[in-house]
């Protein structure tokens, strides 16, 4: 933080460009993330999709963490692989499961093949996203902006957490019209579980 501060006061000048490079955790991460996604998709049995769905969302969870946004990465754990699996649970544990002679779905081809086109370009604008730190980055590109954020916070909000800030108050209805929604899925849960209360 002290950096990022003095980088954006101007005291720091700004080194040569920082080459993005993936380390072996993030391989590692999207390698994982990349595979509970196919199992998910493929898998016939409803409890092993549902099972695999959630290490998905903590391999999403994991992966926010690592590119240092803990706030998305809460929401993942919290509401995809916590609330969403629980509640796929919940449905399967009051329904019928069908047995299948095979584990994963036969392959529809020219839908893997559209997919396979969309990873692929996805893959080309990998190269434009500046490394995690790189001075590139479009919040260093204007540190007026960043500046204003870093000094004035605190005496706009009493926040001493930027980020906390930010969310709170600067874009305080986009962040209350989040909790709206999760509100209502909460509400739309009970509903579907025909119960009042959380137990």
């Amino acid at each position: 933080m002290t950096g990022a501060l003095a980088l954006a006061t101007g005291s720091l000048t700004p080194a040569s460009p920082v080459v993005a490079q993936v380390t072996a955790v993030e391989a590692s991460l999207l390698a994982f993330v990349v595979l509970t996604a196919l199992a998910t998709a493929l898998a016939r049995d409803v409890l092993a999709a549902v099972i695999v769905f959630g290490a998905y969302s903590l391999g999403m969870a994991a992966l926010y963490t690592f590119y240092r946004a803990p706030d998305v990465a809460l929401t993942e754990a919290a509401i995809s692989a916590g609330v969403t699996t629980v509640l796929l649970l919940l449905t399967l544990a009051k329904t019928t499961r069908i047995d299948h002679d095979s584990v994963f779905e036969s392959v529809n081809l020219p839908a893997a093949s559209a997919a396979g086109f969309l990873f692929a370009g996805l893959l080309l604008t990998m190269g434009d996203i500046p490394a995690i730190g790189s001075p590139d980055a479009p919040v260093w590109s204007n540190p007026d902006v960043t500046q204003w954020y870093l000094t004035e916070t605190y005496a706009q909000t009493h926040v001493e957490n930027t980020v906390m800030a930010v969310l709170a108050a600067f874009r305080g209805f986009d962040t209350f019209g989040e909790a709206i929604v999760v509100f209502a899925g909460g509400i739309a849960a009970l509903i579907v579980l025909h119960r009042e209360v959380f137990a």
